[in-house]
């Protein structure tokens, strides 16, 4: 087997990697935990000049015709520098389902602009359950009623200049495209360990017109479940890189951190933890690589997605714990990154179903349910 990336996509890693490292530096990924915008304006229309929130798009919309490989090689460098913003929300879920599920006139209005960087998007799915399932939906709404209810977690809500609103109605499932700023929509910020940038946002009878409808009425759940994958294996990807970053702080610090005139990576107990890290990290990249592959291709995935979703989630927080273990007490200093990326793979964990769930899928997909 040849693991290898194609030279286009190496040439995307080593783009972004560089990127990265210069314009989100340690520094910025704490200060910007702390701001209220949770991205800094000029980072973002930087990394929106290399293409990258158009991938997804159709070439057809001012997109470039990217992968959804692409998208994970790229997401995974964005995890291991700690990127904060919406490019997960926006330039892949939201993307990923506005190419699926938007009719010509939607896609034309929505995409060329969101593939510039210009329009953000964002999605609002949860309520008090933060349940990834149509039976945990309580707010309804109809092509020519109103939308009228609360939704949690939603993820760069302040950013975001449209939210596709997922609601009951239609004899199943609606989707609604909705613009955030008008009036009957308030944005309540919501308060979270990891630094990202989550609100509850309530609709006041916002209208819900026939041209904001993606799909057909009451079908907007098997619409909605491709880009829920997608996003799965985005955040899957954030982990991967994250605990990469993690692995290399630990195996740099036991390389020069001396204890007893030696450094302590000469000791058995510190040599183990660290092979074990690698050993999550890799295991948890095949994975990610494998369902990404097999999704673009079309093949049988779900099983693929869930098994490494549940596994980065595990394997990743293992990483970042034990990193926790080779660094000791300076790890816990508010100064040192290893706090945020440790509560940022929590998040990501949880993020689009935790283990527990996904592994309910794999269950299913092996014949035991």
């Amino acid at each position: 087997m040849n693991f290898r990336l194609p030279a286009a996509q190496q040439l995307l890693v080593n783009t972004a990697r560089e990127f990265l490292r210069r314009r989100c530096p340690p520094e910025l990924v704490h200060a910007m935990a702390e701001d209220p915008r949770g991205i800094p304006e000029d980072l973002w229309k930087e990394l929106s000049a290399l293409g990258w929130p158009g991938l997804l798009v159709s070439g057809a919309f001012g997109g470039s015709d990217g992968t959804l490989v692409d998208v994970i090689l790229l997401v995974e460098e964005m995890g291991r520098a700690g990127l904060p913003g919406p490019f997960i929300p926006s330039a892949v879920v939201a993307t990923s389902l506005l190419q699926g599920a938007a009719s010509r006139a939607q896609r034309e209005r929505l995409l060329p602009a969101m593939a510039l960087g210009d329009r953000l998007c964002t999605l609002a799915l949860l309520e008090e359950s933060a349940a990834f399932e149509p039976g945990a939906l309580g707010m309804a709404a109809d092509v020519g009623g109103r939308i009228t209810g609360r939704k949690l977690f939603v993820k760069d809500a302040h950013l975001a200049d449209d939210v596709i609103v997922v609601a009951r109605g239609g004899g199943g499932i609606n989707l609604f495209v909705v613009e955030t700023r008008q009036a009957g929509i308030a944005l309540l910020p919501m308060d979270t360990l990891s630094g990202e940038k989550l609100f509850e946002m309530v609709f006041s009878g916002v209208e819900a017109r026939a041209g904001d409808l993606l799909g057909p009425a009451g079908g907007g759940w098997d619409l909605l479940e491709p880009a829920l994958r997608v996003g799965a294996l985005a955040r899957s990807a954030e982990m991967v890189g994250a605990a990469e970053h993690l692995l290399d702080l630990a195996v740099e610090h036991a390389r020069t951190r001396v204890q007893s005139g030696r450094p302590i990576g000469s000791f058995q107990a510190i040599q183990h933890q660290c092979a074990d890290m690698l050993r999550h990290v890799d295991a948890a990249r095949l994975l990610l690589y494998r369902a990404a592959w097999k999704m673009e291709t079309g093949q049988e995935h779900a099983g693929d997605v869930a098994m490494a979703k549940a596994y980065a989630g595990d394997g990743c927080l293992a990483v970042a714990r034990r990193t926790h273990q080779v660094l000791g007490a300076i790890g816990y200093c508010e100064e040192h990154v290893l706090h945020r990326f440790h509560k940022r793979i929590q998040a990501a964990a949880l993020d689009f179903g935790d283990a527990s769930l996904h592994l309910e899928t794999v269950a299913s997909a092996i014949g035991l349910t």
